[in-house]
């Protein structure tokens, strides 16, 4: 450890941990947790570890990993809408919320994504994505960090094997079992952001803030999906999605979007107006997947308390036209 001492040391480990717990957990919640129980165990036990045996950095992960099997043992897997039930039908009936464990949840980019080189931090941007975090909860979870540390953080299968105190032999094969397992996945391609990507947010904004309901239809794909946790409530299809819109009637009327990104991919914090003095609150944060310059989803996440605090958006928005 540094002459800066061992709570210096171990926070720049924080966010790549983070990142790893949040693959294993689906909660930015969770994951922070169990960083900081990480940190406190490490903490515990600085004067038994012995760098002449091994870096501090596997020595993190072990801990984190057993961690977040003891978290994940015995839990409801987190998932999404699609994951869980048939589409529902365009109404105003969505149904009863499910309790928060149910649903993978969003994070933050710079919360779980270290910076690094543009090649590492594009893969490690693209295995946050919520599709991939949720197949991921389908593993065992000693499968599922053997999968992360071999195809995500591309430890080779002796380190992994050291780790989890198996041989490596046990760990090619769970990690062809979780390979097999995320082949029959709709995961879709991670597609970075560029000029056509950030037009095409600057119509969908442009489109929402007015309440245009065809113009936002017209920027969807035929087959995109929408969902709003904690609602078990979702719809395929442009046209179903469009009769939602047309039924929401002036709800989002005089709405405001302020750009963020989450998991990889752009998003939105939604603020609906509440009173005269013009000020507005936060109502939802949305996520998007964009294929080929279409949007193929939305999610929206219905948590703004929490969620625009991780966020790092402002609780009030006070807008001057």
């Amino acid at each position: 450890m540094s002459a800066a001492g061992p709570e210096h040391d171990l926070e720049q480990y924080r966010v790549e941990l983070t990142g790893y717990c949040y693959r294993m957990l689906a909660s930015p919640f969770d994951a922070e947790d169990a960083v900081q129980e990480t940190f406190v165990n490490a903490l515990r036990s600085i004067d038994r570890f012995d760098p002449a045996r091994g870096d501090v950095r596997p020595w993190l992960y072990r801990i984190a990993t057993n961690i977040c099997i003891d978290t994940a043992r015995g839990r409801q897997r987190r998932a999404r809408a699609m994951d869980l039930a048939a589409p529902s039908r365009p109404g105003p009936d969505v149904g009863a919320p499910l309790p928060e464990h149910a649903w993978v949840l969003p994070i933050p980019d710079h919360r779980a994504v270290p910076a690094g080189d543009p090649a590492d931090v594009a893969l490690l941007r693209s295995s946050i994505r919520l599709a991939f975090v949720a197949a991921l909860q389908r593993l065992p979870a000693r499968q599922r960090a053997v999968l992360i540390f071999r195809d995500v953080l591309c430890w080779k299968a002796d380190e992994v094997a050291r780790l989890l105190d198996t041989t490596t032999a046990s760990v090619t094969s769970a990690l062809q079992r979780a390979r097999s397992t995320l082949a029959s996945e709709p995961l879709g391609d991670a597609q970075p952001m560029d000029s056509t990507q950030q037009e095409l947010l600057a119509r969908y904004c442009s489109a929402f803030e007015r309440y245009d309901v065809e113009a936002l239809v017209a920027l969807l794909h035929e087959d995109a999906t929408t969902s709003m946790p904690p609602y078990l409530w979702w719809l395929r299809g442009r046209a179903d999605i469009r009769s939602s819109l047309l039924a929401g009637g002036d709800f989002c009327s005089g709405a405001r979007l302020l750009p963020t990104t989450a998991n990889g991919a752009p998003a939105f914090g939604q603020y609906l107006p509440t009173g005269p003095d013009g000020s507005l609150r936060p109502f939802a944060l949305v996520v998007f997947t964009i294929v080929d310059a279409t949007i193929t989803e939305t999610t929206t996440y219905l948590d703004p308390d929490r969620l625009f605090a991780l966020f790092d958006l402002p609780p009030v928005l006070v807008t001057t036209d």
